[in-house]
């Protein structure tokens, strides 16, 4: 545990779910935890207690990747945890694979609507046909832009033309949207929806104000910080600006409202979790100044700087956007200056 999490509370201490089962941790919710084959491991999911149109039910937040494994967990969870009720909705909080990846099943299995923001969805419909911003000779160019030129790494992640695909292999063919302060009727809790920037291209979290809950998915985790990048398909983008003044959209909520996140353990300390972030990217910035101040750099230059391991191409590809991000909020803040060199390189300097 390192020394920030000493300011969170983790009402459940180490207890976790068992996989194929669930834990209950509000009226009406139950928290499911599915293995994923990445170095971040896991997938928190959850199943809200629902009524629709009279109908007794579930909905589902969230649906892992589609993989047999994953497969394999749900048919777990609906043999043995809906309590002989069928899944009424399928809500997803955002369009990465992990989140999306097993909504077109359960929809198709239960009949159910898929429930997401307009922006994620035809995000995810365009992601599951094509290599946007997550492989192939694109996305090897914008690296390239920034300063990743090794060959090993720009031939794998031209070879990547089926990343999104293969853990997203369809969506489901309709939805309804979800628009930052809708309100859903869950069980007989009004849920209000809290869209948030930067992540992804319109994040949903759910907060419910009788019970002070909060689904937070990707936009608030409690040990690590959220990815936050810029991709081919937006390359000037300013996702670090976007993503910092979305979650401070969770600033009004009360102190102890339960954050139930999408990876780790559910929480509370939601206003300290806000300033730990806050403090985090503004002295990953600092070091990236201090950084361009010695010399222009390139994203590629900066890993370092804000990563202070070992990645593999999996954790570059990510580390690469979110350096690219950083460099991009102080672009377009005025505190750095941005210019291509003789190799097409973008660097920045102060």
């Amino acid at each position: 545990m390192n020394t920030l999490e000493h300011e969170l509370d983790y009402p459940f201490a180490d207890t976790l779910p068992a996989p194929g089962e669930t834990l209950p941790v509000a009226e009406g919710v139950k928290w499911i935890r599915m293995a994923l084959p990445f170095a971040l491991d896991h997938i928190n999911l959850w199943l809200l207690r629902d009524r629709i149109e009279g109908r007794e039910g579930w909905t589902v937040v969230d649906c892992c990747i589609d993989r047999p494994e994953s497969r394999e967990q749900w048919e777990a969870v609906m043999a043995t945890q809906l309590e002989g009720l069928p899944i009424l909705r399928v809500l997803v909080t955002h369009m990465h694979p992990d989140h999306i990846g097993l909504a077109h099943w359960l929809c198709e299995r239960w009949d159910a609507r898929l429930w997401i923001s307009a922006t994620d969805y035809n995000a995810a419909r365009l992601a599951s046909q094509s290599t946007t911003g997550f492989g192939g000779e694109g996305a090897a160019r914008f690296f390239a832009s920034h300063g990743l030129v090794d060959p090993e790494s720009m031939e794998k992640i031209r070879g990547r033309v089926n990343y999104f695909s293969s853990m997203v292999p369809a969506v489901p063919p309709s939805f309804r949207r979800l628009m930052e302060g809708d309100r859903i009727d869950i069980g007989g809790h009004a849920w209000r929806c809290i869209s948030g920037y930067g992540h992804a291209p319109e994040h949903i979290a759910l907060f419910a104000e009788k019970q002070r809950v909060l689904v937070s998915g990707d936009m608030m985790l409690p040990r690590i910080s959220t990815n936050v990048s810029v991709y081919d398909i937006e390359p000037e983008a300013d996702s670090l600006r976007l993503f910092l003044a979305s979650i401070d959209k969770f600033a009004p909520l009360p102190e102890d409202t339960l954050v139930l996140p999408a990876h780790g353990k559910p929480f509370r300390g939601l206003h300290a979790r806000i300033r730990q972030l806050h403090d985090h990217h503004r002295d990953r910035l600092a070091e990236v100044v201090t950084a361009c101040t010695e010399k222009p750099c390139s994203a590629a230059d900066v890993l370092p700087v804000l990563f202070k391991r070992r990645l593999d191409l999996h954790q570059t590809t990510f580390a690469m956007g979110e350096a690219v991000a950083h460099l991009h909020k102080l672009w377009h803040a005025g505190t750095l200056h941005r210019a291509r060199d003789a190799e097409g390189v973008w660097r920045f300097s102060a």
